[in-house]
């Protein structure tokens, strides 16, 4: 059983002199966001649900198809290098005065091939409301997809649309 903590991984010879690596704690894993088509190396935070066994959540044991939270700042850094536009900042927080005078002092930095190509790339941009909420807290809900008791390795995907939704309604309960 894999669990949370500073990365322990034994190499199990299997059948045919074959290895399995076999993950006793991992502390991070490679996760996809999908609709940005983005994978990072991201800190494993917790595991808040799994549809299996409640037990696994407690002893915050790490499976394939567990529900786990990461962290959001490689993702939030990449979205914000990728498009120049900042994501997760808590409304209301900042005053207006403040917020108008930083990206006018970003933009003078940055060179007009650049700010063409933020602005290209700018067009079709849209970000969900929900993603935007776990941003501006600086955890990601996301489902592992890959057996850490098998390959070594806890990698997933960020939950997005109506199976974040899902999931949200379920950890509510």
């Amino acid at each position: 059983m894999t669990r949370i903590g500073e990365k322990r991984i034994h190499e199990v010879r299997t059948r045919g002199g074959n290895k399995k690596f076999r993950a006793l704690r991992l502390d991070s894993g490679n996760f996809s966001w999908g609709t940005e088509v983005c994978t990072r190396k991201v800190r494993v935070l917790d595991v808040v649900y799994n549809a299996s066994n409640n037990e696994l959540v407690r002893t915050k044991t790490l499976v394939k198809g567990a529900i786990v939270v990461v962290d959001a700042h490689p993702f939030k850094s990449w979205y914000e290098g990728h498009y120049g536009v900042k994501i997760g900042i808590k409304k209301g927080r900042v005053d207006a005065a403040a917020a108008a005078a930083a990206p006018e002092e970003e933009e003078k930095k940055k060179s007009s091939h650049v700010l063409r190509k933020l602005a290209a790339r700018g067009k079709g941009r849209t970000i969900e409301d929900a993603i935007d909420h776990q941003m501006a807290s600086g955890r990601l809900y996301a489902k592992i997809t890959s057996r850490p008791g098998q390959s070594g390795r806890c990698d997933g995907a960020i939950l997005e649309g109506p199976e974040l939704a899902f999931y949200l309604k379920q950890l509510k309960k």
